[in-house]
């Protein structure tokens, strides 16, 4: 990676795009029949795939009931073929366990849980594809997935990463743009209110600098609800078709 020019003189990264500009990104809901919801996503060349079941009620010992709320239970796994290195243990690893704490942690700010009381909403995520935003990429595709099951929710999730590089704030790194390494935080963020579910950050970074990195993710996170909702009203439009109304 020695040697690799992140950002250009003419303000351009490694793949074109300009500091705040998204890669592509094509999503689809309903990809599973048998699911109470689903939903699969593109985020350039990172792919994840979301299934959710319930509510429903606890699985295993009723103790872990919460009287008040809903239980909402994450997990996250990464597939065999998903990066360049083949991993014996797919999920179940410590960085699977972290990631579906930092996946329940966002659902739990954002879930109505207090309309399901003793109840549990399990959310599976998987990644089909690594290439940078791995997080986001599992929040936004678990947020299709919950929309799908017709959860109520406070507001879309929509995640974003962002990152540091010569003086100016990078959105929605890719994995070159990562494995560089340099300051990098992802954001989850509820859009209507700016309410932040989750904030990570992966290495230190200058109080003077956080705030323009902070806004260049809060900025992108907007962005992809925009094209969330989209994604939303169409598969909306198209089960009304369906259903001939």
């Amino acid at each position: 990676m020695a040697g690799l020019e992140l950002l250009s003189d003419q303000g351009y990264r490694v793949d074109g795009r300009r500091a705040g500009e998204l890669r592509k990104i094509q999503a689809r809901m309903g990809v599973f029949s048998q699911a109470d919801g689903s939903a699969y996503i593109e985020q350039g060349n990172t792919k994840a795939l979301a299934v959710v079941y319930g509510p429903h009620e606890i699985r295993g010992s009723r103790s872990r009931a919460l009287p008040d709320r809903a239980l909402v239970n994450c997990q996250y796994s990464s597939a065999t073929f998903s990066t360049g290195e083949r991993k014996r243990r797919p999920h179940g690893d410590r960085k699977s366990c972290e990631m579906g704490l930092q996946l329940r942690q966002t659902f739990e700010a954002a879930i109505l849980t207090q309309l399901h009381p003793r109840s549990q909403i399990d959310i599976y995520v998987q990644v089909l594809q690594a290439d940078g935003g791995t997080y986001a990429a599992c929040v936004n595709a678990a947020t299709l997935a919950v929309l799908d099951a017709g959860i109520p929710m406070r507001d879309f999730v929509c995640a974003c990463s962002a990152g540091f590089v010569d003086g100016t704030a990078l959105a929605d790194l890719s994995h070159v743009e990562e494995a560089a390494g340099g300051p990098q935080l992802a954001l989850a963020l509820l859009p209507a209110s700016g309410q932040i579910a989750l904030l990570e950050m992966d290495a230190r970074l200058h109080e003077d600098h956080l705030e323009r990195v902070l806004e260049a993710a809060a900025r992108a996170a907007r962005d992809v609800h925009t094209l969330l909702d989209r994604v939303v009203r169409q598969h909306v439009r198209e089960a009304s078709v369906l259903l001939g109304d």
